[in-house]
């Protein structure tokens, strides 16, 4: 059975975004995520077609204004640099295109860094060994789900284990939130000039 997860967009959705203004219970669910005066990500819309998912995601604080499973725990770059990285794994163009464009920077990534987040081999003086240990686990853990001794050691050298444990979760929410657009296919996000930039390099 192949692992791949292909995203590619078609012209049109498979599965329409909630239709504006949304009910109540959802414009204010939505309000907690989106800054006013912000059209709301498309995938946002998706998925609450299915209002009650949508509800609980927002109000048990699983999703919020900087994505799934924001913690305030790990440090925003490290946590940014793995959703890049899992957007570039799962070849989720949308996912990635919606970070760059409205938090990757904010959350301390530089330019340089999200153009090379997209490398087979990304550029060691471009990271910091914790921001290069989680890239090593989401490159190991995505496509297999395996991790070898080897990398494990790697990573344990730079990272704590509450550490690779929470790494490993939001990589894996990730992977779902690819697995949402594959099936959804949301035209791309454009909340700036220009093209979207696409997860492969």
């Amino acid at each position: 059975m192949s692992t791949s997860m292909p995203t590619s967009m078609s012209p049109a959705p498979r599965i329409a975004p909630a239709a504006q203004p949304l009910a109540p219970d959802l414009a204010r669910a939505m309000a907690r995520l989106v800054p006013a005066g912000m059209a709301p990500p498309r995938i946002f819309l998706t998925v609450a077609r299915h209002a009650g998912l949508f509800t609980f995601l927002v109000d048990s604080g699983l999703l919020g204004p900087t994505g799934l499973l924001d913690r305030r725990t790990l440090p925003a770059a490290l946590r940014e640099t793995v959703i890049l990285r899992t957007c570039v794994a799962t070849r989720c163009d949308y996912e990635f295109n919606l970070h760059v464009q409205t938090i990757s920077q904010r959350m301390g990534l530089q330019p340089a860094q999200i153009a090379d987040v997209r490398s087979a081999r990304p550029d060691p003086a471009l990271w910091t060994p914790q921001q290069r240990a989680a890239m090593d686990l989401v490159d190991a853990l995505v496509p297999g789900l395996d991790l070898d001794d080897a990398v494990f050691d790697a990573c344990r050298a730079h990272l704590d284990e509450a550490t690779m444990i929470e790494v490993t979760q939001l990589a894996g929410l990730y992977v779902g939130v690819a697995m949402q657009v594959a099936l959804a296919r949301p035209e791309m996000d454009r909340y700036r000039d220009g093209p979207p930039m696409r997860a492969s390099a």
